[in-house]
């Protein structure tokens, strides 16, 4: 039962880290709770939603390829909300870059409120369901059930952490996302667009977003417009836990979160799955408000 509930506790959790990634990536380089993140995620599953239903008018050697059809899927949604995310950053933030910093949080919520409803116009307030076609026969090892499905989220999110950490890490750009965090001024004076650099941070951000709405909405079987309110309260919770602005620890965040969430579902109850986030929310905020991992970026003067 214990390995039942840790497995289905890192499916959910990969997906939590790779949406609170997209938040401390924002966080570190512009000091900015991105609260239209959330929005960006559930445009994710909508769209996963809308390639999964067109997979009968694929070409064969697709429809019989459970893994290539979802990383056809997952690619198609990422590249698409990455697009949202750099228009959202250039529309919305962009212009209040020297504003107040209370401005872009206005914003931010504005671009939230417009995108769930704009999703809620175009594709109707009912619930939508997923087919349920790809990789969901059960197999049993050593009496844990999983699903094809669950393999393929948990090795898509590590892979796609283990991506996102080698960019920054080890690419010139990921190195300039890295310098621009800690002070942009001097960023651009050894010849960093810093424009550029924040451009890239949304649509990093929102790609990995768009990969765990997909995942999200394939393992639930069903989304609706009100999904990235939720989702981005416990993947900003997640990078609170871990440090908000640390990669490594919206990633150890996640799969904290979602492991914490499916036990107390297993053994207490699952009605009350929801309200394990905020619990952990607050007691991180009163007993460690840093994070366990403290902070990765160092506070701009």
């Amino acid at each position: 039962m214990f390995l039942q509930h840790l497995l289905n506790g890192i499916t959910i959790g990969g997906s939590y880290a790779l949406i609170a990634l997209g938040y401390t990536l924002v966080y570190g380089v512009l000091k900015l709770i991105n609260f239209a993140h959330g929005e960006i995620y559930m445009i994710g599953a909508y769209l996963g939603f809308i390639l999964i239903s067109l997979i009968p008018a694929m070409p064969p050697f697709l429809q019989g390829n459970v893994i290539l059809i979802l990383l056809v899927v997952l690619l198609i949604a990422a590249v698409i909300c990455s697009l949202y995310g750099f228009y959202l950053e250039k529309i919305c933030y962009r212009p209040l870059r020297n504003a107040p910093k209370l401005t872009p949080l206005i914003s931010a919520l504005g671009a939230s409120i417009f995108l769930q409803n704009f999703v809620m116009i175009s594709m109707g307030a009912k619930d939508q369901i997923f087919p349920q076609t790809i990789g969901m026969r059960a197999m049993t090892l050593g009496g844990v059930s999983f699903t094809l499905l669950q393999l393929v989220i948990i090795f898509s999110s590590i892979a796609l952490m283990a991506l996102i950490y080698w960019f920054i890490n080890r690419t010139r750009l990921g190195i300039a996302i890295k310098a621009t965090s800690t002070d942009p001024f001097m960023a651009s004076l050894v010849g960093i667009n810093v424009d550029t650099v924040i451009s890239v941070t949304f649509m990093a951000g929102s790609f990995l977003a768009a990969c765990a709405g997909v995942m999200i909405g394939l393992y639930y079987g069903s989304i609706n417009f009100t999904l990235g309110y939720l989702g981005g309260i416990k993947a900003f919770t997640a990078a609170v836990l871990g440090g908000i602005g640390n990669v490594p620890g919206a990633m150890i965040g996640g799969f904290l979160l979602g492991i914490i969430e499916a036990m107390g579902a297993g053994y207490f109850s699952s009605e009350y799955k929801d309200v394990y986030a905020f619990f952990i929310l607050i007691a991180v905020l009163v007993f460690r408000p840093s994070g366990l991992l403290g902070k990765g970026v160092n506070e701009r003067a």
